[in-house]
């Protein structure tokens, strides 16, 4: 990826010297009597026409736009939110393969825990998290606004939808960050920030206020809008983390459950049960089915993130792990399980078969594939150095496998936040804690 990035930046460069070197007299020419010639003029402007908060949200194709816009910063979240979480975890890491994938060392900063305000990983993927968060919020608060002085239809439906929106932004910042500054109004000033009680109780409360306005589910073209089922699934894992998400002190365990906090596992227990007893999800035959490029249709997801195989609109996970010969366009071949992951899977575990070990083939053809050496490509488990890894050490996740009608590396398959069957997990671990 960076390779061909470097190479097309180059090819444009030398097109732009050499166009600018035809044409760079006419162009100096031309400065110089532009210059001389309205050096003096009135530059000010006015504009036939402008979009401003005053202005704009009048009417409900209007305001249906903005929520699109509120929803759209989701799909950050498949990058900064979503790797932060993954990489920093037991799980999974992503390690330096020659001069690739070392960007400043911070991926490894991220496995390690060892970033900084001002360090690689900091600067770029924990404030993209940051900018990510409030981006969403900021946009649910200008439009919870401007509803404030307008008439839509649905305008409870859609009042409930940007708030649980904004709930779902603050969880994730409060996931990240703990305490955040909470801005529910749209004055551009300086904020304190709030503690993680204060930010757990506002997700919690505008959760439960919210899940009664929204409807059990929405026709098939608003397929990924908030519904009584996605809030609650927001709350019955939020209350399941309340011993983390409300205090910033282990206990003298140096674990903190759902039962450090009085009724917070009764309360997991409720939201989830309100979503496996509302008729509106059912476990999927095929585990698989909720991960593919068509599982828009899969009765198990409850809140999920919207992707089209489109330009630039598409899910991009399997370029992060697959090999740069295992797919076409050339994938980036980072991603990689830790053997002890790997190893946690008993041979015969379905769930083994979405590692990718051993031998390796071109997943849309089948067809045995090499490495960049002229090797065959083979996944070893493990990884001997994560600072100078090869380029087949390390198995590969394939949870989410490719979309057979991709537009080049954008796939089809929406990303889920929740499904059914972390509703069961959530009420067997809250009942038994």
């Amino acid at each position: 990826m960076r390779r061909a990035f470097n190479d097309n930046f180059g090819d444009i460069m030398k097109t732009r010297r050499s166009h600018y070197s035809i044409i760079g007299g006419r162009l100096f020419t031309l400065a110089l009597v532009s210059l001389f010639a309205y050096g003096c003029t009135d530059l000010d402007e006015s504009p036939t026409s402008s979009i401003t908060p005053d202005n704009f949200n009048q009417t409900e194709a209007e305001v249906l736009g903005s929520i699109a816009a509120v929803y759209s910063v989701l799909r950050n979240t498949t990058w900064s939110y979503h790797n932060l979480s993954q990489v920093t975890s037991d799980e999974m890491i992503v390690p330096t393969r020659g001069s690739d994938w070392f960007d400043n060392g911070r991926w490894l900063e991220i496995h390690r825990h060892t970033w900084t305000a001002n360090s690689p990983s900091g600067l770029d993927d924990i404030n993209g998290m940051w900018v990510d968060g409030f981006t969403g919020v900021t946009r649910a608060n200008v439009l919870l606004a401007a509803l404030e002085n307008l008439t839509v239809a649905n305008q409870a439906a859609v009042e409930a939808e940007l708030r649980t929106l904004r709930a779902f932004y603050y969880y994730m910042l409060l996931d990240m960050f703990g305490n955040v500054p909470l801005v529910t109004t749209t004055e551009v000033e300086p904020r304190e920030q709030a503690s993680r009680q204060a930010l757990f109780d506002f997700i919690t409360s505008e959760l439960e206020a919210a899940r009664g306005a929204l409807p059990a589910s929405w026709p098939a073209g608003d397929h990924g809008r908030m519904t009584q089922g996605a809030a609650d699934a927001i709350l019955a894992n939020t209350y399941l983390n309340a011993g983390v998400f409300t205090t910033a002190t282990p206990n003298a365990t140096g674990y903190n459950s759902c039962a450090d906090v009085s009724g917070a596992c009764a309360a997991a227990i409720a939201a989830a049960d309100r979503v496996m007893n509302s008729g509106a999800y059912s476990l999927a035959s095929n585990w698989r089915s909720n991960f593919t490029a068509s599982n828009n249709t899969s009765p198990e997801n409850i809140l999920v993130v919207k992707f089209v195989n489109q330009s630039n609109l598409g899910l991009n996970l399997v370029m992060r792990a697959l090999h740069y010969n295992q797919f076409n366009p050339s994938p980036w071949n980072g991603f990689a399980a830790l053997a002890e992951t790997y190893r946690a899977f008993d041979a015969d575990d379905q769930r083994r078969e979405i590692f990718l070990e051993g031998p390796q083939v071109n997943v849309e053809t089948g067809q045995p594939v090499n490495d960049r050496q002229g090797n065959r490509l083979v996944f070893t488990v493990d990884i001997a150095d994560e600072t100078q890894a090869t380029e087949g050490e390390g198995t590969r996740i394939l949870k989410v496998p490719p979309d057979p009608d991709h537009v080049a590396q954008d796939n089809g398959n929406d990303f889920t936040y929740f499904r059914l069957a972390e509703m069961y997990l959530i009420k067997a671990e809250a009942l038994n804690e």
